[in-house]
């Protein structure tokens, strides 16, 4: 540890919640220290008492919760030189002193900005506010001094940007808007609590760039709390490991990651997907949760044999051809004039083999999300084809209708990214599982509900589970509910959209390994979206790179990962944070300024304006790069 003073010292601080049942302790005497101008990392799952504890120091419990003992020691520099720490644990709750650090001394970057952002008040507005709330300003200049900040952190026009409202930004424009919130008064210290984890690589390589640089320009210090260690590597100093409440390990950011002690550390350091995992090899969960397939395996034998008998090997289960959707542009006032029309797929085409795992990826507003919804039907595409074919001759997926469209889709199902909007709160689990067999007649009520316990126990979980509601289960249960829902109707497809994005390292891990046990068993074949290239390169056998609606480049993982050909993929890749201090993400070269900009790019991969100048080109070992046709492949090769 440094000689460095101590902004915030936490000393045996004890949290407690008071239930119906009694007083519950989450956090459990921890003790850790944030040096001035450092950043600390506070590390572990959901449910260790992480951001209680950020709660805590910024006043901000939930009446349930209170502080049972220990202190919270603030050190303001700029204190009055002779005076003593706040102990923020001994401040009243709704207190002048505690309101005057939250937001003026300390700022706090909140885990989800969409909830954390008013919708009927303009990004201005709210900044703003805070500025008014802890600094004396005269009239007129907080709007200079927000779009000053708003200028800071990033946004590109600061005038419009203060004008708008919290749903019309992008996540990444409206982190970067949480921050300026957070830094208006330029505190010194900055809570950032989880401020990445849904964001792609390279909008999570821009914020943290810029919170970094933050950091220097301001001299702030900074906690931060985050189950992600490859943010961890890239970004803090020294590193708090906390389980159930209680600190398991701390140390310099060195000593954690090249000499862990405790198993719980080591258990989260093998838990994370890395691009050098050798063939076959499988994540190591925290708890083993695996399930029992054996009752779920003898009707799925049966059609597996009969599709077998039927099927020709070179047949792809499902191929998608020049796949088209766009969307109004918007109306400029409620009279002006409408904007051209924004196109979110651009003539995609794809095969994916039965059995196969076929990964897409890109960041959001690519893309991805758009192409599952239209193979399963859920949004209507311009133009294209997909054609699925199980064995029994190939189906016309859009020109399906009526009966034969609602027999279909049995054949292909949906894993979806957030599984609390995507679970009914008013449904219990039996319920939400059977109600697709209800739907498609499937079965009598006795065989659904013995097919519902059967799907509980393939995806480890308990059957006695069955009529509780979805909030009594963590995240990586509810994700494994919708599993088993997706399983129901035993689909041959099934397209999993960012799965596990939501999810801790750990939870990750099992819902992973339980993904690639069930595609073995059962003979599944997956479509799965995500941003994480690390996940995809764990689970897909071929990886597509998607690009403002178009694939630009396509491969096997151990192709594409070891000689990426397009620019955009080489600048994923280079964002990729990795949980390795010898391999530290250089801040410098990443395409901080937009990896999906084609200005970005290298010549060959432009358009100029004529998408038709842009060809698929083979390089070999099934690589697909997309190109312009007059170069030369030995280019692109090398």
């Amino acid at each position: 540890m440094s000689e460095t003073p101590d902004i915030l010292r936490v000393n045996q601080l004890r949290i407690s919640f008071q239930l119906q049942r009694g007083a519950l302790d989450v956090v459990r005497g921890v003790s850790f220290r944030v040096p001035l101008g450092k950043t600390v990392a506070l590390v572990g799952e959901s449910g260790s008492g992480k951001t209680v504890i950020s709660q805590a120091i910024m006043g901000l419990l939930p009446k349930a919760g209170s502080i049972s003992g220990g202190q919270i020691l603030f050190d303001d520099p700029l204190k009055v030189d002779g005076g003593e720490p706040v102990d923020i644990a001994r401040l009243p709750r709704d207190g002048r002193e505690i309101r005057h650090l939250r937001g003026g001394r300390i700022g706090m970057i909140f885990q989800e900005p969409m909830s954390s952002l008013s919708p009927v008040h303009t990004i201005g507005n709210q900044i703003e506010e805070a500025l008014r709330l802890h600094r004396p300003i005269k009239a007129g200049e907080g709007r200079s001094i927000t779009e000053a900040m708003l200028e800071m952190v990033g946004f590109k026009n600061p005038h419009r940007a203060y004008r708008q409202y919290a749903f019309e930004l992008s996540g990444g424009l409206r982190q970067r808007a949480m921050l300026a919130m957070a830094l208006i008064c330029h505190p010194a210290l900055l809570i950032a609590d989880e401020p990445t984890t849904a964001l792609d690589v390279t909008i999570q390589a821009q914020v943290l760039n810029l919170m970094r640089s933050l950091q220097s320009d301001l001299g702030m210090s900074i906690l931060l709390i985050t189950h992600d260690l490859g943010v961890v590597a890239n970004m803090a100093d020294e590193v708090v490991v906390i389980y159930h409440g209680e600190i398991m390990e701390a140390g310099s950011a060195n000593d954690i990651f090249r000499h862990p002690q405790h198993p719980y550390l080591k258990a989260l350091l093998a838990a994370l997907p890395h691009f050098d995992m050798k063939p076959g090899e499988r994540l190591t969960a925290l708890r083993d949760t695996s399930g029992d397939l054996a009752p779920v395996m003898t009707s799925r034998r049966q059609t597996l044999a009969e599709q077998t008998s039927t099927a020709q090997p070179s047949t792809p289960i499902l191929a998608v051809n020049n796949l088209r959707k766009t969307y109004p542009g918007k109306r400029s006032g409620i009279l002006g004039k409408r904007a051209e029309r924004v196109v979110a797929v651009s003539d995609v085409s794809f095969e994916i083999k039965r059995g196969e795992c076929l990964g897409l990826v890109g960041e959001s507003g690519s893309g991805k999300t758009s192409i599952g919804k239209l193979i399963m039907r859920a949004i209507k595409a311009d133009s294209g084809s997909v054609v699925f074919n199980n064995g029994s001759g190939p189906v016309d997926v859009l020109a399906l209708h009526g009966p034969a469209g609602r027999r279909f889709r049995t054949a292909i199902q949906m894993i979806f990214q957030d599984p609390v909007s995507s679970l009914s709160p008013r449904m219990t689990v039996l319920n939400i599982i059977r109600e697709p067999l209800e739907i498609h007649n499937q079965g009598s009520p006795s065989e659904q509900t013995a097919r519902v316990a059967d799907l509980m126990s393939a995806v480890g979980l308990d059957r006695r589970f069955l009529n509780r509601y979805p909030h009594s289960f963590s995240g990586g249960q509810r994700q494994r509910i919708g599993i088993a829902r997706a399983l129901a109707l035993d689909p041959e497809l099934i397209i999993c959209d960012e799965p596990v994005s939501a999810l801790d390292v750990s939870v990750q891990a099992q819902v992973l390994n339980l993904l690639k046990d069930l595609q073995r068993e059962l003979g599944l074949t997956y479509l799965f979206i995500s941003h994480n290239l690390a996940v995809v390169d764990y689970i897909a056998q071929r990886i597509a790179v998607l690009a403002n609606g178009r694939i630009v480049e396509i491969a096997p993982r151990g192709v594409l990962f070891r000689s990426p050909a397009h620019s955009y993929t080489q600048a994923l890749l280079k964002a990729v944070p990795f949980p390795d201090l010898d391999h530290p993400l250089d801040f410098t070269s990443v395409a901080l300024r937009g990896a999906s900009n084609p200005k970005n790019w290298a010549p060959q991969f432009q358009d100029e304006g004529d998408p038709a100048s842009l060809t698929p080109i083979d390089l070999g070992q099934g690589h697909i790069v997309l190109a312009r046709a007059t170069i030369d492949r030995k280019e692109l090769v090398a």
